[in-house]
């Protein structure tokens, strides 16, 4: 492709369609996440005027300010629609998935409902990603000429592949056919070891972070090709029905008109503890002490009382009312499995019939975790004025 194709504008004027996968809940980062409440709501990066901000309020406003009138669809399960409510407001355009079924079914669901229910025309293009990497103004304007590449038609389908800064095995590579900006992609692979990371950066590889334009008819062809429906409803009353697949299995690696974008920004996967405190402005939220003998310390404090913490080195400290993690950063990493078998633990005769935690509150509605012992009930008080969604959980 010529020097005069690689440049691609993001200056047009034509709204952007995107849809926000907002996915699972993030345990690498316990104890601030946990099955009710996801990593991408926690409050954590610091504003102008000194309050917080959530990852999907970060990238909310970062939208709307270089496009206000963006056109953001939230692909997200029924569980998390009251906080992404309290957080972003009651206008938000959300596409609810009744159970997870991986990315493949949630895109074309949202796709079907951006037709059906929002009206969009099947000549717009749409750009998908997921609502939790951190990522400064640059990432936006190469979201808007990703939908412009969809926009032009040279190929079925538009990616954005992230240079990479270190040989990741948490990420798919792109291997592209050349070193322009937009290049016809060559070869897909799936997340290796270090050594084969290597070897595919070597080769001009990029990371697949998941960030994609098209069509909207193109997509809901290959909705339609896959899954027996007719229209947005239909595809939500059979939506459990639904075979568990990804995006890149389902369409990106069969499709032979494909191209793919370089992003050399800033892009950051604030999956792990080590990565988020990377990305936080300041070492200490909440009420904590840290005095002048801590070396890269980063604490974040939800609970009532304090945390002081003295001569500590290459640290990370969580505090909720879910539990208390006290790890060095690299050993973060490797976080889940306990906080798994944590969760196990949690024996029914050690807790009370009936507790309660406030995982988050705003603008006077809130998510409450409640505990409650085998055969007891739940004490509901008059609720008249509130929309209430419940999710049960058995503890094994």
């Amino acid at each position: 492709m010529d020097g005069e194709r690689n440049r691609v504008s993001a200056d047009e004027e034509n709204p952007m369609n995107i849809i926000l996968l907002s996915g699972g809940s993030g345990r690498r980062l316990w104890p601030l996440s946990n099955d009710i409440r996801a990593k991408q709501f926690i409050k954590i990066f610091k504003k102008e005027d000194g309050s917080y901000e959530s990852m999907v309020q970060r990238m909310y406003r970062q939208i709307r300010r270089l496009d206000p009138e963006a056109g953001i669809i939230i692909a997200t399960s029924q569980s998390q629609v009251p906080t992404i409510r309290n957080q972003l407001g009651e206008d938000v355009g959300i596409s609810v998935e009744p159970c997870r079924r991986d990315t493949f079914p949630a895109i074309a669901l949202a796709s079907a409902y951006l037709l059906d229910v929002r009206g969009a025309d099947l000549e717009e293009s749409m750009v998908v990603c997921p609502v939790d990497p951190y990522v400064e103004e640059d990432y936006f304007k190469a979201l808007k000429a990703l939908g412009e590449l969809a926009d032009k038609g040279e190929a079925n389908l538009a990616l954005m592949g992230i240079e990479p800064s270190y040989p990741s095995e948490k990420y798919g590579y792109i291997i592209p056919e050349s070193a322009a900006l937009v290049s016809k992609v060559s070869l897909f692979r799936e997340k290796p070891d270090e050594e084969t990371a290597r070897s595919y950066i070597a080769r001009g590889a990029l990371w697949n972070g998941g960030v994609f334009a098209c069509k909207l008819k193109y997509l809901l062809e290959k909705a339609h090709e896959l899954i027996d429906f007719t229209n947005y409803h239909d595809l939500l009353a059979r939506y459990s029905t639904l075979t568990k697949i990804s995006f890149d299995y389902a369409v990106a690696e069969k499709e032979s008109a494909i191209q793919v974008m370089r992003f050399a920004g800033r892009w950051e996967d604030l999956g792990t503890w080590n990565t988020l405190t990377e990305a936080m402005e300041e070492n200490a939220i909440g009420n904590v002490v840290l005095n002048e003998t801590c070396r890269n310390v980063h604490v974040v404090n939800e609970l009532d009382i304090p945390i002081l913490v003295m001569g500590m080195q290459d640290v990370v400290i969580s505090a909720s009312p879910d539990g208390i993690l006290v790890s060095d950063k690299d050993q973060s990493n490797y976080i889940k499995p306990f906080a798994d078998r944590l969760d196990q633990q949690a024996m029914p005769a050690q807790k009370p019939m009936e507790s309660f935690k406030m995982l988050d509150a705003e603008k006077g509605d809130g998510t409450v975790k409640v505990t409650l012992d085998p055969g007891h009930g739940m004490n509901c008080h008059d609720r008249k004025h509130c929309d209430d969604i419940y999710k049960v959980q058995e503890e094994k």
